[in-house]
């Protein structure tokens, strides 16, 4: 098949829309399948944007003859759906009308002086996405998520992320030792101990350790970082959410860089 043809699927039984089912549900599917399922028009021009050409366009039959023009040849491969089929692949409550598939991309080395974020073992795909949004707005291309953090390219996160991804070297499955290869400073959020945020000089680059929603950055990671800050809250909340804390400090990092 050449860049201009387009393949046409009518039976709801068709391998590409079964492999499609399962990677819009199966937050971890794409480990098994090697393969990304990105739904909706935003996160495909975000991926493109960024240079990536995706295996497979997917798209509405009522949509492809206005789409022809913009997205013919994106593509390895492009395939038009009737749209019942295609409403059925979606993981959304309103169905999106295209799609594209990707080859997942490998996972990259340690960059050992990258501005970098750490994710330990945050299991809120939103959290995840948020803060890959925030990584990815505030300079720190590098994200590492620990063994036990949500699945980086699962559709949720993908949402939550609005196309960062495409601008970030992500490492996920991490173990500890991996961050051997860091030589920047480790700083640690904390919601009862360390400097006050607004009140201290940050190193930069560094790495940001961001921990599990209800326990925190663990006691090893804690032990090994070389600053430990908190964020005042004079409303008197107990903790912020990981994902408001990680944009505080992503953008407290970033300012003082420019600063």
């Amino acid at each position: 098949m050449t860049a201009d043809e387009v393949s046409h699927i009518t039976s709801r039984d068709n391998p590409l829309l079964k492999e499609l089912r399962k990677l819009a549900h199966d937050p971890g599917a794409y480990r098994k399948a090697g393969r990304v399922w990105l739904e909706g028009d935003h996160l495909c021009r975000a991926a493109r944007e960024r240079g990536v050409r995706p295996a497979v366009a997917v798209f509405a039959e009522s949509l492809w003859p206005s789409a022809r023009s913009e997205w013919s040849g994106a593509a390895a491969k492009t395939v038009v759906l009737a749209d019942a089929l295609l409403a059925g692949v979606s993981g959304l409550e309103s169905p999106a009308p295209m799609g594209f598939v990707l080859e997942l991309p490998a996972s990259p080395a340690v960059t050992p002086d990258a501005p970098t974020v750490v994710l330990d073992r945050l299991q809120d795909a939103g959290n995840v996405g948020s803060i890959l949004r925030s990584a990815a707005a505030f300079g720190f291309g590098q994200v590492i998520a620990l063994k036990g953090t949500a699945a980086l390219w699962a559709p949720k996160v993908l949402r939550a992320g609005m196309g960062a991804h495409f601008g970030l070297q992500l490492i996920e499955g991490a173990d500890i030792q991996m961050l051997d290869a860091l030589t920047v400073p480790w700083i640690a959020t904390s919601s009862h101990r360390g400097d006050w945020l607004h009140r201290t000089q940050l190193p930069y680059p560094c790495a940001w350790l961001m921990g599990h929603e209800g326990q925190g950055v663990s006691a090893i990671l804690e032990t090994r970082a070389a600053r430990h800050v908190r964020i005042a809250q004079p409303g008197g909340e107990e903790s912020l959410n990981v994902a408001a804390a990680a944009a505080i400090c992503l953008h407290a990092s970033a300012a003082a860089a420019k600063g």
